[in-house]
């Protein structure tokens, strides 16, 4: 049962307590990098873009993932991608390696939500898991 009584607001630590530094934000290539692909993505679920231009920025596995994804469509309209932040969840040598995706994007009046993981591999980042609500 949920209860409607008013509770005070508390502030949330932004650092676990005892922690030494912040944590740093996912560079910035990753960021546009992720913002990218998710857009590409959504595109693609649309068919207005063709399934092929995901293939360079997803992994092998998740690309035929993706391309039986699109294959469903959608009658809501088209998707646009609202918001979209990123949590680095493996760094390497103090650059993140591995960041964490979690957006938000709308499709007629409803709001959705989709998440992944990119990785840089081989020197360029990929998106390596994508879940799509």
């Amino acid at each position: 049962m949920h209860r409607h009584t008013s509770r005070p607001l508390r502030s949330v630590p932004t650092a676990p307590p005892g922690a030494d530094h912040a944590v740093e934000p996912p560079p910035r290539a990753a960021a546009v990098f992720a913002e990218t692909t998710l857009r590409r993505v959504l595109e693609v679920s649309d068919r207005r873009r063709p399934v092929a231009q995901l293939r360079p920025l997803v992994a092998p596995a998740l690309f035929d993932a993706v391309a039986a994804f699109t294959t469903a469509g959608s009658r809501d309209g088209a998707a646009v991608l609202r918001r979209v932040r990123l949590r680095p969840v493996h760094v390497l040598d103090g650059e993140a390696a591995a960041a964490e995706v979690f957006a938000t994007y709308s499709r007629g009046r409803r709001v959705r939500a989709i998440a992944g993981r990119v990785e840089l591999v081989k020197g360029r980042w990929v998106m390596v898991a994508l879940q799509v609500g």
